[in-house]
């Protein structure tokens, strides 16, 4: 229509811009809170062997279910505890703990709120449509640069996420409350906290659960969602295995997560009105529940409280001594743990999430002048950003320097034969690539930046579509992981493929679906082969199914990375600096 766009995406990136600058001291305090509470809940629930707490929870779904739910709940957790999930489902229980918990603070309240004033009522209901519908995704961008990758912004995702059926059905529950019986109590000179607290809250009680319920199920369903941000927990152990492509691995998580939201549910669903009330008072069984849980909560946070927190001028004190990494089973990952083995770093944690998750976390704490410890790799923009180096790595643990291959399916070069021929002469030089991520990362489209590198670069173009003929709309898939780096490369060749009159898909996917698409022939080639490391395990998978058509970049590199005002050389000082 001619009209300019409004910079939404500027406006919301300085706006977060100035929040991160103003109130990054709140939102470390909050991080530290948090975390801290986080862990005491850990620490709680994994108290003792399994067996207790299986015992317990079963207990407790007999007690307000069926005998049938408190046998499946028994069966369930042991089943889990047997597939060695145990650990990552305390993770996860605690996340969704931790979140049902803030929902019901921030929730409950503001839904009482709107119940007693029509304009609270008119102002907060678009804004829960708004935090419903909006994409759950959206929520970790700016978590990220708030709170860094972990927990944290797991949490608040959940909580923005899970928080409106709360608040809605606490408003709706109090309306419904029945005139008569407001009339009566008003008759009687009742006050208002009178009306609400003895009257309307008891009454609504069936309706407002059904909202925590609710609640908890939606904490539940971003437990997957948080792991992309480095949340621990089932959701972690799902996500590794859809990046590996391990059928068996995934489903043995997905199942755990299916298990624990059916006792969940179950269990919320029957608090108020428990099957066995009337043999056993609710206030004694939930009483004495309560108490395990306080004195158990309270002595696990006395010791953390009183445990010996002494800070020195170690690199590992002042970065807590985690190294912020990617995808969980991305090879990078592997070789970073193969190098903490080699160099002893017994005490460090590699923190997963994802290659977004990780610049993130490295912007916000380079915009402070912090340190920070991060897997690194290029070509990548960040390089060009920021002034970063790598760690030297005199064991070799990462390997000599890799290149990126270009793999079809077989059968290409018979069946398309001109796209085959450009994808096989496709090379290219790591600074051509990082003009791409460049341009990509100031806030060009990727499609965008791509045609531009190509039309500024016809000279090399020449040499990738020599003695290819025209083709005549022949239909071409090609798949990439959302790396900056094969981001660039995918668009560019997409680009001079369509402009060589061929029918290009692009294709976004995690890396195992990446080969697994290309090999199994729904996919007709990838660009993004990362070799002999990164990539080896997909390769030595699907090798037999694939064929390679060699190196499309040479001068790549992986290690870990600093700023360069951290004063740190090599890996070796991470011990003894």
């Amino acid at each position: 229509m001619g009209m300019h766009k409004l910079p939404l995406a500027d406006w919301i990136d300085a706006i977060v811009d100035f929040i991160i600058k103003h109130f990054n001291p709140l939102f470390s305090t909050i991080t530290n809170i948090t975390e801290t509470l986080l862990d005491i809940f850990v620490k709680v629930l994994g108290m003792g062997p399994s067996i207790v707490l299986i015992l317990l929870i079963s207990l407790l779904a007999f007690y307000t279910s069926r005998w049938t739910v408190g046998l499946f709940t028994l069966i369930g957790l042991l089943l889990i505890d047997n597939l060695g999930l145990w650990d990552a489902t305390i993770e996860s229980l605690a996340l969704i703990l931790s979140s049902v918990i803030i929902t019901m603070l921030i929730g409950i309240p503001l839904g009482i709120w709107a119940s007693q004033n029509d304009r609270v009522k008119q102002v907060i209901t678009p804004i829960l449509d708004f935090m419903q519908t909006m994409p759950a995704f959206v929520y970790l961008i700016p978590a990220i640069l708030f709170f860094g990758i972990g927990v944290v912004p797991g949490i608040l995702a959940s909580v923005i996420f899970a928080v409106p059926p709360t608040i809605r059905l606490t408003n709706l529950g109090i309306r419904e409350v029945p005139n008569d019986l407001i009339e009566a109590t008003n008759a009687f000179g009742s006050t208002t906290w009178q009306k609400l607290l003895k009257v309307q809250l008891p009454l609504a009680a069936p309706t407002i659960l059904a909202g925590v319920n609710q609640s908890i199920m939606l904490s539940l369903s971003m437990v997957v969602i948080a792991s992309l941000v480095g949340a621990p927990g089932l959701g972690a152990e799902v996500y590794r295995a859809v990046t590996q492509i391990k059928v068996g691995e995934g489903f043995e998580a997905g199942l755990s997560i299916v298990i624990i939201a059916i006792i969940l549910d179950r269990i919320s669903q029957n608090l108020r009105k428990p099957v066995y009330g009337n043999k056993f008072a609710k206030k004694y069984v939930y009483g004495f529940v309560t108490l395990i849980f306080l004195i158990s909560f309270l002595t696990t946070a006395f010791t953390v409280g009183t445990a010996d927190k002494t800070s020195s001028n170690k690199v590992g004190d002042q970065v807590h001594y985690e190294i912020t990494g990617i995808d969980p089973g991305a090879g990078l990952m592997k070789a970073t743990e193969k190098a903490m083995r080699d160099y002893g770093l017994k005490d460090w944690t590699l923190k997963e999430g994802s290659s977004a998750a990780m610049t993130a976390e490295l912007k916000k704490a380079y915009d402070q002048k912090e340190p920070i410890i991060v897997t690194g790799w290029t070509p990548h923009w960040m390089f060009t950003k920021y002034k970063l180096k790598y760690l030297e790595d005199p064991k070799g643990s990462f390997g000599k320097d890799e290149s990126i291959h270009t793999m079809v399916r077989k059968g290409l070069k018979e069946e398309n034969p001109g796209a085959f021929k450009i994808l096989d002469q496709f090379y290219w030089k790591p600074s051509d690539m990082e003009k791409v991520m460049s341009d990509v990362q100031e806030g060009t489209k990727p499609e965008e930046a791509a045609k531009k590198w190509v039309e500024n670069n016809d000279d090399i173009v020449a040499k990738w579509t020599k003695d290819v003929p025209k083709g005549n709309g022949e239909k071409i898939s090609l798949v990439y992981v959302a790396w900056e780096s094969e981001i660039a490369s995918t668009n560019v060749v997409g680009t001079v493929l369509k402009q060589q009159g061929y029918d290009v898909t692009l294709k976004q996917v995690e890396a195992g679906p990446m080969f697994a698409g290309v090999a199994d022939g729904s996919a007709d080639a990838l660009v993004a082969a990362w070799l002999p490391t990164t990539h080896s395990d997909y390769i030595n998978e699907y090798k037999n199914k694939l064929v390679d058509l060699g190196p499309n970049l040479d001068g790549t590199k992986l290690g870990l990375t600093v700023p360069e005002y951290m004063d740190i050389d090599s890996i070796e000082d991470l011990k003894t600096k």
